[in-house]
């Protein structure tokens, strides 16, 4: 890590996955600058999806992909040495040139899909297995494990919330970067990194501190027939990823 060549992480999820939290915890770091779905402009203009403040999201983000890959391959906010992309894997459609992953660090958030699902279809009706990115990530992950000659680093949400610190300190040493006890907790409310769409789907992580712990006796998402089979459609992508898990490890502090 060097001033001349700044660590760009790239940090792949579906939607309700934690991954705004892992933002945070990593905003929350002195040496570090994130930013929140670059893609998704660019990602409504080429689908014409119908998102929740779809005409906000279009006119505060950029809507031609190549511009959005300049900005992540680009000086980095701040001057910082390292900066994390939140990226949904979902807003990789066909036609954007995935090249420019080369030049970042790679690592997949993964989270049980009946868990993914109860969560999303709270906030939007029409689902389909596109949207949560399933499938999507899992060619993600066999492309940079390609590239790579290795599996990338992949980390559960659940094993986040269980234990942050030794899920976290896993995921830095992966990412040859090192963990930094501000990762674990971080001021309440909006950021103006933040998204356009942040009002829509943002009202938990805004107060929240840090990383909740699962409740170890929460039911399991009760789904209707048609999320279930969504949820079957995605498992393998998931199961598949699951085995690449990272082991929780003590942290490396510089």
């Amino acid at each position: 890590m060097t001033a001349s060549e700044p660590v760009r992480i790239a940090l792949w999820s579906g939607p309700r996955n934690l991954s705004t939290a892992m933002m945070r915890a990593f905003e929350n770091r002195a040496d570090t600058a994130v930013i929140d779905e670059p893609f998704y402009g660019a990602y409504l203009a080429m689908t014409g999806a119908d998102h929740p403040m779809r005409d906000a999201v279009l006119a505060a983000e950029p809507t031609d992909w190549r511009s959005v890959i300049e900005r992540l391959l680009g000086p980095v906010p701040g001057g910082a040495p390292i900066f994390y992309q939140k990226h949904m894997t979902h807003h990789m459609v066909e036609g954007i040139d995935l090249s420019w992953m080369a030049r970042c660090r790679s690592a997949f958030l993964i989270r049980a899909p009946e868990k993914v699902l109860a969560s999303y279809a709270a906030r939007r009706q029409e689902v389909t297995a596109a949207d949560i990115g399933f499938a999507r990530q899992a060619e993600l992950f066999d492309r940079e494990a390609e590239r790579l000659g290795v599996a990338p680093p992949v980390i559960e949400a659940e094993d986040v919330l269980a234990d942050p610190r030794l899920t976290l300190g896993a995921l830095c040493a992966a990412l040859a970067i090192p963990f930094t006890e501000e990762m674990l907790s971080w001021p309440p409310g909006r950021r103006s990194t933040d998204g356009a769409w942040a009002p829509v789907w943002y009202e938990a992580v805004e107060r929240s501190t840090g990383f909740a712990r699962p409740g170890s006796a929460s039911p399991a998402p009760v789904l209707d027939d048609r999320l279930k089979t969504i949820a079957e459609t995605a498992r393998p992508h998931y199961e598949t990823l699951a085995r690449y898990k990272l082991a929780p490890r003590e942290p490396h502090h510089e």
